[in-house]
């Protein structure tokens, strides 16, 4: 026995020393230490030792079989350090500190659509805030003439956290922070994420976005207001967009419009984007109300201003046909990576 594990050995290093790839050593370790390998014939050879000879045999065996696998470790390590070795010289000069060469993502349709409204109301003058997205009950609601126990809150079904503060409802909860900020005259965007515990559906959702809007100065009316969001959609979309203002309640504008447009993904015949009525709500809006300026610092006998919420997530899917709006939160690359950079 000792003399065929010797000669066993023996053949296991030469042809160790041959293997020249990973190909070549699993081929190795199979014939040796596979079911039926050379290790395995050895071991059918134990029925023909007893006692102590055959006790000694298999502590031989299993030995050598330890032996093998430790070398078979060892060169597969030191192959895949050559293989390695040789991509590296192949490729020239290798930075390891360099990122991998993934392909450029894109912009989000609605970032896209927010940069967009960005650029044209900066070519008029407006300033482009930013603001937080929780807030306290004075933000959100009673610095917009909302005060407590107000059925008007019921309009939205907030999420409120354990420490008495909102995610904010509408992007309006910044106004009275940028009148304190800037005070008047006064010209201003600030476009954000908003929440409410929404039913999803296809133009419902409980995260989406807004941009609010706010032009305050002397002698601002109604016609200011509707200049300025024909000359927007004229740009955003490049053509003639059919709308419709009529009357809206908000306590923060008197008097109150919702501004629609008609639906650009059935061009007005109905679909369930915009609940078969061929119009999509886009823009709550309307002259401030005379106590939110005072809240906000503003003297409402020589100022007046107009407020808009523009919806930015609807917007995008209009722009950009989206006909569900979960989609723009899905995360699916598939939708996302349709749009351009």
């Amino acid at each position: 026995m000792q003399e065929q594990l010797q000669a066993l050995r023996a053949q296991f290093d030469t042809a160790l020393r041959q293997a020249e790839d990973s190909t070549a050593l699993e081929a190795l370790r199979v014939g040796f230490l596979g079911k039926k390998g050379h290790v395995a014939g050895l071991m059918q050879h134990l029925r023909e030792f007893s006692g102590e000879a055959k006790k000694e045999a298999g502590l031989l065996i299993n030995r050598l079989k330890d032996d093998i696998a430790q070398a078979l470790s060892l060169r597969a390590e030191a192959l895949r350090q050559a293989e390695l070795d040789k991509l590296i010289q192949s490729a020239g000069q290798y930075d390891t500190s360099r990122p991998p060469q993934a392909p450029a993502g894109s912009y989000h349709p609605i970032t896209l659509t927010q940069r967009e409204l960005e650029r044209i109301f900066i070519g008029m003058g407006f300033a482009v805030e930013d603001y937080n997205e929780i807030v306290n009950e004075y933000q959100c609601f009673e610095s917009l003439n909302i005060p407590k126990h107000h059925p008007a809150r019921d309009m939205q079904d907030t999420y409120y956290l354990d420490n008495g503060q909102v995610l904010k409802t509408h992007t309006s909860a910044a106004q009275n922070a940028i009148m304190r900020k800037y005070g008047a005259p006064l010209r201003a965007i600030f476009p954000g994420r908003c929440f409410r515990n929404e039913s999803i559906d296809a133009c419902h959702e409980n995260t989406f976005f807004q941009m609010e809007g706010i032009m305050i100065d002397r002698d601002i009316s109604i016609s200011n207001l509707i200049y300025f969001m024909k000359t927007m959609l004229s740009e955003v979309f490049r053509q003639d967009i059919k709308v419709r203002l009529r009357p809206g309640f908000f306590p923060f504008v008197e008097p109150g419009f919702e501004l629609d447009i008609n639906c650009l993904i059935c061009g007005g015949e109905g679909c369930p984007t915009c609940k078969n009525s061929g119009w999509l709500e886009l823009c709550p809006c309307g002259m401030i109300h005379p106590r939110v300026l005072e809240m906000g610092g503003i003297d409402t006998e020589e100022f007046t201003g107009f407020a808009f919420g523009l919806g930015l997530t609807r917007l995008a899917m209009m722009r950009y046909g989206i006909k569900d709006i979960r989609d723009l939160n899905a995360g699916n690359l598939k939708v996302l990576e349709q749009f351009p950079s």
